[in-house]
């Protein structure tokens, strides 16, 4: 059935002059044209379902696991420390140094003062993996 293009009840693909409708967005087609999981942002909740979908634990039980490892990474990072993920990635807390920046709207310097930032560097076999790559046996981190 044709649909214009803000009338179709399901998401929509489109490339081109092509137009898909999406039933399900892990597809192939989804997946060739980048437009998997643009669409959904993973929540909390979504975690914890999937923990127990897949482990088996209450969803109590399970909502208090994602929790504690969430807490867990939280805690290592206010305390300056890096946690790395094998085959996922690390958080790296940083120290910036105070330095003068500039009013966008009126021009004038403004000192910005010395904070810590979190950056998250992915490892090879994340990178791999979300551009389409399986990883072969023993490459990454």
């Amino acid at each position: 059935m044709a649909y214009d293009r803000w009338e179709s009840p399901k998401p929509l693909l489109t490339k081109g002059n092509l137009v898909h409708i999406v039933e399900n967005q892990e597809t192939d087609l989804c997946r060739d044209w980048g437009w998997a999981m643009s669409g959904k942002t993973v929540t909390r909740a979504d975690l914890c379902e999937a923990v127990y979908q897949k482990v088996g634990l209450s969803r109590t039980e399970s909502s208090a696991l994602v929790e504690l490892v969430l807490k867990e990474i939280t805690d290592c990072l206010e305390r300056g420390e890096t946690v790395k993920l094998s085959s996922f990635g690390s958080f790296v807390v940083r120290k910036k140094g105070q330095r003068i920046g500039r009013n966008p709207k009126t021009g004038t310097e403004v000192p910005i003062s010395p904070r810590r930032v979190m950056v998250f560097k992915p490892s090879a076999i994340l990178k791999q993996r979300i551009n389409g790559h399986t990883p072969s046996e023993g490459e990454g981190e």
